[in-house]
């Protein structure tokens, strides 16, 4: 069993890492303030489901996969960076007529989850996070390291949906003030049609 000061300061950092400036916490901000506090919830649920992924593959050892081969590497952040291109193309083609008939209803709620999986999923960079940070909190001594991998990831979950969440709702309180407008609407979606391009060439970029 992993002591409670362990699992306290575990999840600390977890908060505060989720608080770092990156390309998840950046998705959810712009997917909030371009379509609400609810779409950026669910984009939220979707990106955690994605870090069950992560934190399965590095408690079975499949993301040492992921850090030894750079051809699976290379593949999986480029289908990511393949698709936040694609999700670039639709925000910067997105009409005001779409906007304006209401933030909420051009995707529907599946759409949202998945698009929140997606980005999380085709990361690979998460997983050799996870590689790299959750053993430290683990240890031996205190019974199955699959166990105790899989409690951690729990908690860093728990933590990101907390401040992720904070965020979905922050942006879509000021999104909703600036949406008001049409051309404001469509500024928006400019500019995170930007967003996307730039979180595109970063991961495109990343090295392990």
């Amino acid at each position: 069993m992993i002591p409670i000061e362990t699992m306290a300061a575990f999840f600390l950092a977890s908060a505060l890492l989720a608080l770092a400036p990156g390309p998840d916490n950046i998705f959810v901000l712009t997917q909030s303030a371009m379509r609400g506090k609810a779409a950026g919830l669910l984009v939220t649920l979707g990106l955690c489901t994605g870090l069950v992924v992560h934190t399965s593959a590095v408690a079975l050892g499949v993301a040492v996969i992921f850090q030894a081969s750079a051809v699976a590497f290379t593949v999986l952040k480029m289908v990511g960076a393949g698709y936040l291109v694609y999700l670039a193309w639709r925000a910067f083609r997105a009409s005001t007529a779409h906007i304006s008939a209401g933030r909420k209803s051009e995707l529907g709620y599946a759409r949202l989850y998945r698009r929140g999986i997606i980005m999380n999923v085709t990361n690979p960079k998460v997983s050799i996070f996870f590689l790299a940070f959750l053993p430290q909190f683990a240890d031996p001594a205190r019974g199955p390291l699959t166990l105790q991998l899989m409690m951690l990831g729990g908690i860093f979950i728990i933590a990101t949906i907390l401040v992720f969440g904070g965020i979905a709702l922050l942006a879509g309180s000021i999104g909703q003030w600036l949406t008001r407008s049409p051309k404001t609407q469509v500024i928006i979606n400019r500019l995170a049609a930007v967003v996307f391009v730039g979180l595109a060439v970063k991961l495109a970029t990343v090295r392990r």
